[in-house]
């Protein structure tokens, strides 16, 4: 599929996750920028891969894409995110899930979300959760599904440029409200976790 609307979608991250999404987003006509913590150079074989509409840059410049993913572990993501000096206005997806790989257990952060807390990292981001509910596996087997993507966030219109690129990608966009309904979006605790929904029309 091609979009009359193409978007710069930057990376902050180049793991499975991002990889699949950006390749999609690649298949709809949208430009990406990838960006991890070892430098450009070192994604020049993924770039390869994926093709025309796929470059590889700094963290920075990843950030100064239309829309912004980030898609590293949990731990990493205090780091990740430094390298952008400011956040104001940008609009991040965040695809990250609080996950401890050391004990390989959930993450308690008592009343905070973990969206709450990668956007006071990012101060002045308009973060939308999304994606952390799929498997990228399963979003790789499935290129032409309409496989439902829940979205939470406070801004509304980041959220709507945020639903458009879902959309553009043959997703199925649906809004399940603020960042605090996010928690039903949490990973191994969140009653949405894991649901790999098709819509039918």
């Amino acid at each position: 599929m091609s979009t009359n609307h193409a978007m710069s979608i930057g990376t902050i991250g180049a793991g499975e996750v991002a990889q699949t999404i950006a390749r999609r987003a690649i298949d709809s006509g949208h430009h990406v920028i990838l960006s991890n913590s070892r430098g450009p150079e070192s994604l020049t074989d993924i770039v390869a891969q994926l093709g025309a509409g796929a470059s590889a840059g700094t963290v920075a410049e990843a950030a100064g894409a239309d829309i912004v993913l980030l898609a590293v572990k949990w731990d990493q993501v205090p780091e990740a995110v430094r390298g952008v000096s400011d956040w104001s206005g940008r609009i991040v997806i965040d695809a990250t899930n609080q996950w401890d790989f050391v004990r390989d257990a959930p993450l308690d952060l008592g009343d905070q979300t973990g969206t709450e807390r990668n956007a006071a990292l990012m101060p002045g981001a308009r973060v939308v959760k999304a994606f952390n509910t799929l498997n990228a596996r399963v979003i790789a087997q499935n290129p032409s599904s309409r496989l439902v993507v829940f979205l939470a966030g406070h801004d509304a219109d980041a959220k709507s440029t945020v639903s458009t690129f879902v959309d553009s990608m043959e997703f199925a966009p649906v809004d399940i409200g603020g960042v605090r309904e996010g928690r039903l979006m949490q990973f191994a605790t969140g009653p949405l976790n894991s649901f790999h929904l098709m819509k039918i029309a």
